[in-house]
């Protein structure tokens, strides 16, 4: 982890050495935050994303920890919070896929993506919301998907998962929204990412009103809607990002 001290609102961004949580960051780091950039394997693509957050003119340092151990995450919360005085923002974007027909779904692809999205959204936002219960404020997205509110075949294990975090989300929204924290969900459709570089996606374009995939930056943008003041009445919510898919 580089260190740097900011008086600008912090946030942790999960999964952000590339795709949607790399457009998060360079979003927030135009609305004057300073970023927390985690990655679990891909520094290479974690330093790329925190290079770019700096070309616009945004700050921030990178943050290796796997979402799905508690301890680590748990320490990676304390150190920031003890450097940075505050963590506003906390974007819950890490998450993988291991398609397959759950008929013939290997009991360890079904863990790992359960794993990656419910597990680390808890080991990440509770502690997270410990602090901002004392600060009474703050502002959590969490990244779900389309696969969530419509039938995709192969993707039972995802589907569980991003359908999971719609649930836990708005439950936790209902718990703290009486101290000035807001908890929304963006769930994006087909976006040009690594993680559908092999989809059919001449078939699903078929599908989708708009008849493109969506980019990353798209997403962001509403992401960095929900944290921003011009959002302070919304909370609880599932904003779907898919060109009008459903």
């Amino acid at each position: 982890m580089t260190a740097e001290t900011t008086e600008k609102r912090t946030a942790i961004v999960t999964g952000a050495s590339k795709g949607i949580g790399r457009a998060i960051c360079l979003e927030l780091a135009r609305s004057d935050c300073y970023l927390v950039i985690n990655y679990m394997s891909d520094r290479p693509g974690a330093e790329q994303t925190l290079a770019m957050v700096q070309e616009a003119g945004g700050a921030g340092e990178i943050s290796q920890f796997d979402v799905r151990d508690s301890e680590a995450a748990e320490w990676v919360i304390d150190d920031v919070h003890a450097r940075l005085g505050a963590v506003d923002i906390l974007i819950n974007n890490a998450g993988i896929i291991a398609d397959g027909l759950f008929v013939m779904m290997p009991k360890e692809n079904w863990q790992s993506v359960i794993s990656t999205s419910l597990d680390g959204f808890y080991n990440l936002t509770r502690p997270v919301l410990e602090r901002m219960v004392r600060q009474r404020r703050g502002a959590i997205v969490t990244i779900s998907s389309a696969s969530a509110l419509m039938a995709n075949r192969g993707q039972a294990n995802y589907a569980a998962a991003k359908s999971g975090l719609i649930a836990a989300s708005r439950a936790v929204a209902s718990e703290v929204a009486r101290l000035g924290i807001r908890v929304n969900v963006v769930a994006p459709g087909l976006i040009d990412t690594e993680m559908v570089k092999d989809a059919p996606v001449a078939n699903i374009k078929a599908l989708i009103p708009m008849a493109r995939i969506g980019k990353p930056a798209e997403v962001a943008r509403v992401v960095r809607f929900l944290c921003s003041a011009d959002a302070s009445y919304v909370t609880g919510q599932t904003i779907s990002v898919n060109g009008g898919m459903f």
